[in-house]
């Protein structure tokens, strides 16, 4: 059984930085693409960035473009998210998540099937 935990979440001012971090255990890190989703309150839950098995091939929503970067560490089994130049509509409860195969990058949150607890960040204007 594959889990994911997330971590690196909190409260920074807008134009700051965090970096998010999900490890998972119990299934074959490098067999999968990971990606990174967000919920705004009231709202649904958006792709926000992805990275298939390798890291070869990264895909990111329009809206963090530039500013956020994917990247995956196979000798950790953990995926990261590096979130520069924050504002205040990157609010959300954050969350990575598995998808197999690895070679694509699905932007839809129902072909991903192991999911993490979530970690809040907030971005104060």
């Amino acid at each position: 059984q594959v889990q994911l935990v997330e971590a690196g979440g909190g409260l920074v001012q807008a134009g700051g930085s965090l970096n998010l971090s999900c490890e998972t255990s119990g299934g074959y890190f490098a067999s999968f693409t990971m990606g990174w989703f967000r919920q705004a309150p009231g709202k649904e839950r958006d792709f926000v960035a992805g990275i298939n098995w390798n890291g070869g091939s990264t895909d990111y929503a329009v809206s963090v473009k530039g500013r956020f970067t994917i990247s995956r560490n196979h000798a950790k089994n953990t995926v990261y998210l590096q979130m520069n130049s924050l504002k205040p509509e990157d609010t959300g409860v954050y969350y990575c998540a598995t998808h197999f195969p690895g070679s694509e990058i699905p932007r839809s949150g129902a072909e991903y099937n192991r999911w993490g607890q979530g970690t809040q960040v907030t971005v104060s204007s």
